[in-house]
């Protein structure tokens, strides 16, 4: 029975021999003495329990034991040659895969000049998106089962994965400001200001993103904070689905401002500053604490700083704080 794990360096001794028919013309073809290659043979024969040659005069033929072993020590072999092989080129950024985790939002408004830059430059890199709000692709992240995450911060306060405290097994780095706005119909009676206190904002009907969104666990927790009780009439998963019913009337909301320049500029919704103590939030990468980055996603990284440190959105036009 074998015990002992086998040993690449013996399998491709053992091929030569095979493919030379002869152990002197294995060594000469190897660059080694005929005794190393006898001792190498004769070691994988112990660890195989089995007899791997005979020789018949000057030549050396295969044992059916060693018929078996050629077939499946080639195979062996060439699969540790091709996983070599893509390692490198997984190294070399020629070919792999990254999955980036993001909100709707963010993928559609402020990541497309980094996606674009990615694909330019690493063209054999597959690039999937993993489409979730931010709290969940912070825990995604956490999990290892996305490389890299672009999140709305700060996330919501006690959020775990695997019974730790995602503060506790993430690096996170500001990006950029992301700063919310109310919006309202154009023809609405707050339309012509500027800004909105939270009070006047919970006395309106709300149309708001769901919970499981960061911007709705910081407007929740603002409102708490203020000891307010928003009238919310409708809740949705879709920012797109939020501004059109806002411009139907049905309420007004709170959005990321890059997500509603267009509307605005178009003349069909009003956005005003939301009034509020708490810090601005911020656009992040996310990243798991424990291990070293794979290629693809420190490549992805060091694109999103230099593209968006420097405050620059999918129009092209600069970030204001």
């Amino acid at each position: 029975m074998m015990t002992n794990p086998l040993d690449s360096d013996q399998l491709h001794t053992f091929l030569m021999v095979a493919g030379e028919r002869g152990f002197s013309r294995a060594a000469r073809r190897l660059a080694r003495t005929q005794s190393a290659v006898s001792q190498a043979v004769a070691r994988l024969e112990q660890t195989l329990g089995e007899r791997l040659f005979v020789r018949d005069g000057r030549v050396t033929h295969l044992t059916p034991a060693g018929r078996i072993l050629e077939e499946h020590a080639r195979r062996v072999l060439d699969e540790m040659e091709r996983a070599r092989a893509h390692l490198a080129a997984q190294h070399e950024l020629r070919e792999g895969r990254l999955v980036v985790g993001t909100s709707d939002t963010l993928a559609y408004y402020f990541l497309p000049p980094v996606f674009a830059a990615f694909r330019a430059r690493y063209p054999g890199v597959e690039l999937r998106l993993d489409n979730r709000p931010s709290p969940a692709t912070a825990q995604r992240v956490a999990e290892r089962a996305v490389d890299v995450g672009v999140v709305t911060l700060p996330l919501p306060a006690g959020l775990s994965a695997g019974g730790r405290l995602l503060a506790e097994r993430l690096d996170l780095e500001d990006l950029a400001p992301q700063r919310d706005v109310v919006i309202c119909p154009a023809g609405h009676p707050l339309a012509a200001r500027r800004r909105l206190r939270l009070a006047a904002l919970a006395a309106e009907p709300l149309v708001l993103l769901d919970g499981g969104t960061a911007s709705r666990a910081f407007l929740d927790a603002e409102l708490a904070k203020a000891g307010l009780a928003p009238r919310v009439v409708m809740e949705m998963s879709s920012v797109e689905v939020v501004k059109r019913l806002v411009e139907l009337g049905f309420g007004l909301s709170v959005v990321p401002e890059m997500a509603v320049e267009r509307e605005v500029a178009a003349g069909h919704l009003a956005a005003l500053r939301l009034e509020t103590t708490a810090p601005p939030r911020r656009i992040g990468l996310c990243t798991a604490k424990s291990g070293p980055l794979a290629p693809a996603a420190a490549a992805f990284v060091a694109l999103a700083r230099g593209a968006l440190a420097g405050g620059t959105r999918a129009t092209g036009r600069p970030w204001r704080g």
